[in-house]
Parts: C-alpha cells; structure tokens; sequence
C-alpha cells in the first residue's frame, strides 16, 4: 500500500462504492491486521496465525526439528548467519580487499600454475597489481591494505621454472623402465 493521502482516500471511496453495489474487493477484507492497529492487535494476530499453522501441523517435520542449534552459546557475533551462509556455500572472493588481497597473494603460485599461456599469466598479475593500487586508494572502513605489488617479469620467470619441473617430473615418470635380460633364480 502506498502512503499517499490521495491514494487511500480514492480507494477508500472505490471499496465504499463496490460495497454498496454488493461487489467486494480484496483490499474491503484485509488478511492481516488493518493498517492502523496497534502493536498488541498486530501481535494476537500474529500469535493467532502461529496457533493455527501449529494445529494445522505446518510445522511438523521440519529438517532439524528437536536438535540443538550448532554454535549456540560460543561468543556473540552479530554476523553469524552470513559467516554461516559463507561455509555453507563455499563462497571465496568476500570481505574487505585488505583480507582477499592477502589471500589471493599467499595462493598467487597455485593460480598462476594453473593458467596454461604466458600472456594470461602476465595479465593475471598485472591485474592483481592493479586491484591492490585500487584498494590502496580506496577509503572505506575495514583493515588496512598491505599486500605488496608483484614484480610482473619475476612471476613470469617463476611460473615458467615450475612449470619446466612439471613437465620434466611428468617425462621421469612416464619413461619406461629398463628390464633386464636375465633373471636369479
């Protein structure tokens, strides 16, 4: 419903006009409390919905019905639920730049050595270099952020060392062994 004066007068007299020629509307017989009830009126109708959907046996069955909620009574945090939806989901890539950027940094060797191409690692860090200057320049509230920059041509080196190790760990172990032509008996 709006809050317009004009609005709830002109429905007022439109539910008056379709009461008297036996029409009704839903806005003539609201479901829950009227608009201008009191907070007590609001709560028996609440407590009343509740009575009815428990006879009715809405709540029967539920998942988790008759155990304990998990993490109830460690220390108070406001922001359980989200933290909560966060494990659930294995959401990545949330919260303040300052903490992802950290996170990112310390795991900069597992992304990058899953990227196949040198010029998509060399933009993979260019990109981080410049999401850390933009977090610096950021003025929002949360830690501070102190993830260093990249050397962009070290992490290349870097990425093409560990990938020639693979590549050669790989050839060592696919290398067929040598069998001899004589046997102990």
């Amino acid at each position: 419903m709006s809050d317009d004066a004009r609005q709830a007068a002109e429905r007022y007299r439109l539910d008056r006009q379709l009461r008297d020629a036996g029409l009704e509307t839903e806005s003539a017989q609201p479901e829950g409390p009227a608009r201008g009830s009191t907070a007590a009126e609001r709560a028996a109708f609440v407590e009343t919905s509740i009575q009815q959907a428990i006879r009715r046996g809405e709540f029967d069955n539920l998942p988790g019905a008759g155990k304990p909620l998990p993490d109830l009574g460690t220390s108070h945090d406001p922001d359980w639920w989200i933290r909560r939806k966060i494990e659930t989901e294995q959401l990545t890539g949330l919260g303040p730049p300052a903490l992802t950027l950290r996170v990112e940094h310390a795991e900069m060797a597992e992304r990058l050595d899953a990227i196949a191409r040198e010029p998509d690692v060399r933009e993979a860090v260019e990109d981080f270099n410049r999401r850390v200057i933009e977090a610096r320049r950021q003025l929002q509230g949360g830690p501070p952020v102190v993830t260093p920059t990249v050397d962009v041509e070290a992490e290349v080196t870097a990425w093409l060392e560990r990938r020639r190790a693979r590549v050669e760990a790989a050839a060592v172990a696919a290398a067929p062994r040598r069998r001899r032509w004589f046997r102990r008996s």
